[in-house]
């Protein structure tokens, strides 16, 4: 009877069990069916635009003076007077004074040089009258039978020779004496900055002792670093002219001050006639006239104020270069490796060789089989075969 029992409870146990799995089985929630994705990758494109106008070219360098002098004293003496401009950060016009020298040793010279020529003066007319009438005396002698001539000391021609030499001579000492008393005034050869100096009135300078430094604020030049292919595509590059108005190839330096970009208006000069020995690169020289005025404020406003493109600033330049007919405009990072290009077409992919004419911070400039508003892969993926089929998204 015990035995019974035990397999009635078992066999309703697991009878309960197989009726509460049945239930749970029955009320389990139905699996969301997935559909299976795309094994096509997906890719970001931009499109290709046509380019018009000059390339630029650009590059960057550091602004340096076009022309500048070391002040040196060109005579000795205590100085007496220091032109209030001629410090440091100062500027100055040009053919103005910058320090005068004490001049009184040198008019003394300059006087005793002319006595000496009034001297000289007389003493020529005296020997010059005597050799007349020496002449005169001998052309009037009574008979005038003697075949022999008188000879040249006789006729005073030594003489006059001597003090005309002696005259000569004098001259020369007065047009010294007069050149040093004009160095007793130095003049800024041209309108220039003051970038140092050193002198002060009750100072003695001595002859060639250097007192300053200047360096002329009409123009200001960068010196730009350019590799053979960006060199390559400015205009006539080694036809230029320096100095002169013949095929000024436009340039625009902008440098940051404060909060504000600014510019500034220039022309390529000239190419450096030596490679850069350590980069060889191309070094290209831009002129800036008027660095101290012609500045102008990207995001201009009422308070901008227009800074000087001072020498040592580092700048950026942007130089008008070539126009070939065509080119396109891509974004940069549709250029790939080796120098190709990954065109959409019907949402296959081309692989389109380009030739390189110029990159910028976001756009390259190219030549190639490519046309306006053509589709090119930027991003999302990092190979590509010929006639690949992509999704874009269009």
């Amino acid at each position: 009877m015990g035995k019974k029992l035990t397999f009635v409870v078992a066999a309703a146990i697991l009878i309960g069990c197989i009726a509460v799995a049945a239930v749970l089985i029955a009320q389990r929630p139905e699996t969301a069916r997935q559909a299976v994705p795309s094994r096509i990758p997906f890719v970001s494109t931009a499109t290709v635009t046509n380019g018009e106008g000059p390339i630029p070219v650009y590059g960057g360098g550091i602004v340096r003076a076009h022309a500048e002098v070391n002040v040196t004293a060109e005579v000795s003496g205590r100085i007496v007077w220091v032109n209030p401009a001629f410090q440091s950060g100062g500027q100055i016009p040009e053919g103005d004074i910058l320090f005068r020298v004490d001049d009184a040793d040198y008019l003394g010279q300059v006087d005793r040089a002319k006595a000496n020529v009034a001297a000289q003066k007389v003493e020529l007319m005296r020997v010059t009258a005597e050799a007349d009438l020496a002449k005169i005396q001998f052309e009037n002698r009574e008979g005038n039978q003697d075949p022999e001539l008188p000879g040249p000391l006789a006729l005073w021609e030594p003489q006059i020779e001597a003090a005309r030499s002696a005259l000569k001579r004098d001259r020369t000492d007065l047009a010294e004496a007069e050149l040093r008393l004009s160095r007793t005034a130095i003049y800024s050869p041209f309108s220039a900055a003051v970038v140092s100096e050193s002198v002060a009135v009750g100072e003695f300078v001595t002859a060639g002792q250097s007192v300053g430094h200047l360096y002329a604020v009409d123009a200001v030049e960068v010196v730009v670093p350019l590799p053979d292919e960006s060199a390559a595509l400015i205009p006539d590059l080694w036809k230029l002219e320096p100095g002169t108005n013949s095929r000024r190839i436009t340039a625009r330096v902008s440098a940051q001050y404060g909060n504000n970009v600014y510019l500034w208006t220039g022309y390529v000069d000239r190419a450096e006639a030596a490679l850069e020995q350590e980069t060889r690169t191309i070094e290209v020289v831009i002129r800036v006239p008027a660095p101290f005025t012609s500045g102008r404020a990207v995001n201009p406003a009422p308070s901008n104020n227009p800074p000087p493109l001072l020498v040592g600033k580092f700048v950026e330049v942007e130089i008008d270069g070539a126009a070939p007919e065509p080119y396109f405009r891509i974004r940069r990072s549709a250029l790939r490796p080796n120098n190709e290009v990954w065109a959409v077409l019907d949402t296959r992919i081309r692989r389109v060789p380009v030739q390189v004419l110029q990159r910028s911070k976001d756009e390259v400039f190219v030549t190639g089989e490519l046309a306006e508003g053509q589709a090119v892969v930027v991003s999302g993926i990092q190979t590509a075969i010929d006639g690949m089929t992509v999704r874009t998204g269009l």
